[in-house]
């Protein structure tokens, strides 16, 4: 049977958990005796009644009440992705199956938790097709390649921190994969020749037009952004690293 329904969960301690049916609404802010909310944000800089979540079967839809604000959901298991809810935005729909709603304060961002019911996915069977029109792979990735490994240490700062704005320069990849058997061989010209690979082979990403103001590590962060957008380097991915230093 298909799941329904959404929980809601505060971060405080213990948390405040609301569990909704399809239909029903928790409201979130700072809440007041007059104006009291399922979720409380004691912040003062946020509104008294903030924002209001509402459950649709396997979804949700989120509604910011603030006439000024901009909140942010966030996928806590992505690569960085997140959506923005404008002020008086009503009812967007969140694709996220796990989400953390973060609403600025005076004193550091509020947020609290949303779960979905897990999405539903149509069953699909690899048909052989040898045909001059069959489809083709958009970004065909050998997982097991060098330049794998280059793309998924670009990739790490942001997979283990959403918010990080960090880029691995050359020097810190050829560090990161150091001690890794498959990356042995692999020289500080090799990195940027699988760099340059990977953006204008593999992923095709667009070189910036002349005359704009080009950071010197555009290309690896054009890598970054396609491949966490796309989910083309996953968390998963991580495993093919060695770990980080201070981890066993």
């Amino acid at each position: 049977m298909r799941a329904e329904g959404i929980i809601v969960q505060s971060l405080d301690s213990p948390p405040t958990v609301v569990n909704l049916s399809p239909g029903q609404t928790a409201t979130f802010g700072r809440g007041t005796a007059e104006c009291p909310v399922d979720i409380t944000l004691p912040d003062d800089g946020v509104s008294r009644l903030a924002g209001r979540v509402l459950a649709v079967e396997d979804h949700w839809l989120i509604s910011n009440l603030s006439p000024r604000t901009t909140y942010i959901v966030e996928n806590p298991e992505g690569g960085g992705e997140f959506v923005k809810l404008a002020p008086r935005r009503l009812d967007m729909p969140v694709p996220f199956e796990f989400s953390r709603v973060v609403v600025p304060g005076r004193t550091g961002p509020a947020s609290f938790l949303v779960f979905a019911a897990q999405h539903v996915y149509a069953d699909h069977t690899d048909l052989v097709d040898g045909s001059p029109d069959a489809t083709r792979v958009a970004f065909p990735l050998d997982e097991t390649a060098k330049y794998f490994l280059v793309l998924v240490t670009l990739c790490e700062p942001r997979l283990r921190d959403c918010s990080s704005p960090v880029i691995p320069t050359v020097p810190e990849i050829l560090d990161r994969l150091s001690g890794l058997p498959a990356a042995a061989d692999l020289t500080r010209s090799a990195i940027n020749f699988h760099i340059g690979y990977l953006a204008g082979a593999k992923l095709r990403v667009k070189t910036p037009h002349d005359g704009d103001k080009v950071k010197a590590d555009w290309q690896r962060s054009a890598l970054v952004s396609l491949a966490l957008q796309f989910d083309l380097v996953r968390a998963e991915h991580l495993d093919l690293l060695p770990p980080p230093p201070g981890r066993p």
